[in-house]
This record gives structure tokens, sequence and C-alpha cells, in this order.
């Protein structure tokens, strides 16, 4: 090891991928075999096609309303992959995240199938996909409650801590219980923030025209965002304009850079709605962009981004603003048309973006 120099460039676009030694290894073999210094690029096609994939799961939830509107009980049993009492590497679930410790009967379990693909992180490893589903299953609550979701969140957040949720499964429950990390009240301020500025529940849309709300703690930082979504006829989506709260702490060193990285994983969230990685006969099927999109120019919305400072440590932002989107988007596209969307990429539902 004495003969290994590792230097990493400080720059953002690799979005955890440089925490994996598989380049590095080809590239020292390589220098080895040929016996002189060698300057190793993968492509496209090879990245897309040898990458540790962020790992699928299902999740089946459950919850009792009582006689008041309130949410009484919840139940989430995920199921993904692992081996034994082991999740796959970026395939484990929290249990402790929102709601839990605001439900008193609260319980969260989960299973573990074998798989034999590598997996790793995607950007906002262990929320990107929690989020949208937790976040879309609260808004099927509001609806059920006959609720606004706005309203049944901020009811939740103001709720009486309950006791530590059990948990069964992997990972079992969380660490010392409740809500590790979040902050209810920087929740609700964050919230109420950005259905301020996006006139929730104050404006006249057209038809097939809605607001779809969601919020996440994510590494630190509590987002909030809401998104007006148009619904064609024939499923196409328009994506009208995007806003965001969040909560950064007591100051931000580059407020520009800081909305730029928010706007950016906005960005970068609505492309997951379209992503998937599928095999055939072991094989990556799956190459380069025009099986893999990403967001184009044309598709992409204004994010109206607004900053909180408040008394707390500075967080960071590059992972927290990408989770809301997803379900923000999803939750306008049920009140547009009432149809949920239970399956990612929603390209399953016959949804696209105009």
């Amino acid at each position: 090891m004495d003969d290994v120099t590792v230097q990493i460039v400080r720059a953002g676009g690799g979005f955890g991928r440089r925490c994996y030694n598989d380049t590095m290894a080809e590239a020292a073999w390589t220098s080895k075999t040929v016996g002189a210094p060698v300057k190793l690029l993968w492509t496209r096609e090879d990245d897309a096609q040898h990458d540790y994939y962020r790992p699928g799961g299902f999740q089946y939830l459950k919850a009792a309303i009582d006689q008041n509107g309130k949410v009484a009980a919840w139940h989430d049993h995920y199921i993904t992959y692992g081996e034994g009492n082991s999740f796959i590497a970026e395939g484990g679930f929290d249990a402790g995240q929102f709601p839990a410790g605001l439900i008193r009967d609260y319980q969260v379990q989960s299973s573990v199938l074998p798989l034999v693909v590598k997996t790793g992180a995607l950007r906002a490893p262990g929320s990107n996909c929690s989020a949208w589903v937790v976040q879309s299953f609260i808004d099927d609550v509001a609806h059920a409650a006959g609720k606004d979701p706005l309203a049944l969140g901020l009811e939740l957040l103001a709720s009486a801590p309950a006791p530590a949720p059990p948990a069964g499964g992997p990972g079992g429950g969380p660490p010392g219980g409740g809500r590790p990390g979040m902050n209810p009240a920087r929740m609700r301020a964050v919230l109420e923030l950005v259905a301020e500025k996006s006139g929730w529940g104050k404006r006249q849309l057209p038809p097939r025209t809605a607001l779809g709300i969601a919020c996440h703690y994510d590494h630190g930082g509590h987002v909030a965002e809401v998104a007006e979504v148009t619904v064609s006829a024939d499923k196409k989506i328009k994506v009208n304009k995007v806003w965001l709260a969040a909560d950064v702490g007591s100051h931000a060193v580059n407020p520009g850079a800081a909305e730029h990285v928010l706007q950016g994983a906005v960005i970068d969230g609505l492309s997951e709605l379209l992503q998937e990685i599928t095999l055939k006969n072991g094989r990556v099927v799956q190459s380069n962009y025009h099986q893999h999109p990403v967001l184009r120019m044309n598709e992409a919305p204004p994010v109206e981004v607004h900053l909180v400072k408040t008394n707390n440590t500075p967080n960071g932002l590059g992972e927290p603003g990408l989770p809301p989107i997803l379900p923000a988007i999803c939750n306008a596209i049920f009140k547009a048309t009432g149809e949920r969307i239970h399956t990612l990429p929603f390209t399953k539902q016959g949804y696209r973006f105009a």
C-alpha cells in the first residue's frame, strides 16, 4: 500500500461513485501488466452496465384513522434485498423516520431476499425511495380522512412524542427510538413557508392541474417542496413550477451555490421518475441516456428556492433537496387525476413528461 497514492478531485458530480475502488483496481492491474503508467477512461456504456446500483424494494403500508380523523396506527412492511439479518449495501430502511415517534401504535417490519447484483449509493441514499413511499402514503391517508395533506402533515408534526416504535426484521428498531435527527418544529416551519410561497389552497387552478406537497429530513436537512403539475388526457406531465423551502441552519456560506445545489437536486429527482435498471440473461440492459434518460431542458420547471436561516448548526444541501420532489409530483398527479403512482418509474403507468 505504500506504493499507492489516491488523489481525489474535490469537485461535485460523483454522487458517491468515487467511494468504490473498482476503477482504481483496474487501473493498477493494467499499469502493473504493461509496466507503465496508464490513464483509464470508462465509456458511459461501461459505467452504466458495470455500476453499483441502488437496490429496489417493496413497501406495504396500512394506517388507521380514529373517530376524530387522527392517524391512530401505522404499519409498514419493507421488503428488499440482503441476507440473514443484514440489508444489502444501501438497501436499508430507517424505521425511525417521519412519522415515527408521532403515532403511538407504529410498527415497521422488514424482510430480505437474496441478490447477486452489486449495489451502492444513489443521491440521497436511504431517503430517495423511502420519502416517495412514505409521503405518497401520507397523502393517501389525508384523502381517506377527508383532510388537506398539508394540514395532516402539520398535525402529525405537532403531536406529542410517542414511545419508541417497535420494529422487526433486519436492522431492528431506530437508534434510540423515535425521530433520529428530525426536528418537528423545523419541519413545520419549512412546510408552512413553502405552502405560503406556493399559494397552497389559495389559488384557483385550471382543470387537470394541481399542487402536490411533500417534505423529508435527510443528511441533516429539513426540506419541503410543492410542485404544480398539469396532466393531459394522454398522461403527458408538465411540471409548471416547483417551490422549495430548506432549513439550512445558522448560515449559508455561499447562498447562490446553495440555491443552485437545491435546484439541481430537484431536476435530479425528476429524472428518477423516468429511470430504471433491468437485467436480461444476467446483463444490464440500459447502456446510455437513450435507455436511462435524464430530464431535458424543455421539460425542466422553474424552481423557486427559499432558505430558512435558524440558530442551528449549518447542514449540507447536496442530498436533502432530492427526496421530496418525487412524492410532490406524484401527489399532484393523484390530485389532478385520481390515480396513484404505485411503481417507479412512472412510465410503467403510462406517464411521461410533455
